[in-house]
């Protein structure tokens, strides 16, 4: 590679493999760091960790990692202080860690009585790089899926058939995906078991209507409206539907959904990773 970092201080690379998908609640079972020096320098460190809580059996799907694996291995707790060191002073990087692991790394820190990051830290994150230089409009599909140049795009007519072909293309692409239509359907529009509407945004969870998205995941209305209302006000003001931004309103009237008679809220509200 011809081009590179230009770096005032070392940059750590990490991910982080975890409990589940709760940013607020899960914790860490694997962090592996790739430390990049100012000097050109590389540190790989990997280690596990004892999260003193389950691992969903979701989550050890996708990892491969038990409760038995790290057993016997230290807990945040135990390697707080010596990881805080190793990463203090250091900006950071990874795919999509603004998304989860930086939070989830930030309330495992919390736990421990360490405030991380001391001091402010720049943050490359290459999933919005990613996003940012690799189109994802029907054009870059068409040409990726049935490698052909789309000829007037943004006709009705030249889109239409271009978005047909792309659909045949993944098909033939992807053996895993369903063929039946209700099946793709539910593949395009995954939501959580628990959610309230259909996108998923708000979620039935310990029998309250909370958040199913962001910083605040899980996090009932009724504290929201107490703890953190401006973050209702710009669901209400931005752009999601029209039924959810009803609830948030409600919930500023005091009005909060409950479970529709008759649904099982214990069996619904599994996390999922």
């Amino acid at each position: 590679m011809s081009r590179k970092l230009e770096l005032e201080r070392p940059l750590v690379v990490f991910d982080l493999e975890t409990t589940g998908l709760d940013v607020r609640r899960d914790r860490v079972v694997e962090m592996s760091c790739l430390k990049i020096g100012v000097d050109g320098s590389q540190d790989l460190r990997t280690r596990r960790l004892n999260p003193t809580v389950p691992i969903s059996p979701e989550a050890t799907a996708v990892h491969g990692i038990s409760n038995a694996d790290v057993e016997n291995e230290p807990t945040f707790q135990q390697v707080a202080r010596s990881l805080f060191t190793y990463l203090d002073g250091c900006d950071l990087s990874g795919f999509n860690v603004e998304g989860f692991d930086l939070p989830l790394l930030i309330q495992e820190f919390d736990r421990a009585g360490i405030k991380y990051p001391a001091n402010p830290v720049n943050v490359i994150d290459s999933w919005r790089i990613f996003l940012a230089k690799e189109p994802r409009d029907l054009t870059a599909a068409y040409r990726m899926y049935c490698n052909k140049d789309l000829a007037n795009a943004h006709s009705a007519e030249a889109d239409t058939v271009a978005a047909a072909e792309v659909l045949l293309a993944q098909l033939e692409r992807y053996a895993d995906l369903p063929t039946a239509i209700a099946d793709l359907h539910a593949f395009c529009h995954p939501v959580r078991p628990n959610a309230i509407d259909p996108a998923g945004k708000l979620v039935w969870h310990r029998g309250e209507a909370c958040l199913g998205f962001g910083k605040h995941r899980d996090r009932s209305l009724r504290w929201l409206v107490q703890e953190e209302p401006q973050y209702l006000t710009w669901i209400a003001e931005s752009d999601f539907t029209d039924e959810v931004k009803g609830m948030i309103r409600g919930a500023f009237r005091g009005e909060f959904p409950t479970p529709p008679d008759g649904y099982d809220v214990e069996n619904k509200e599994e996390n999922t990773p």
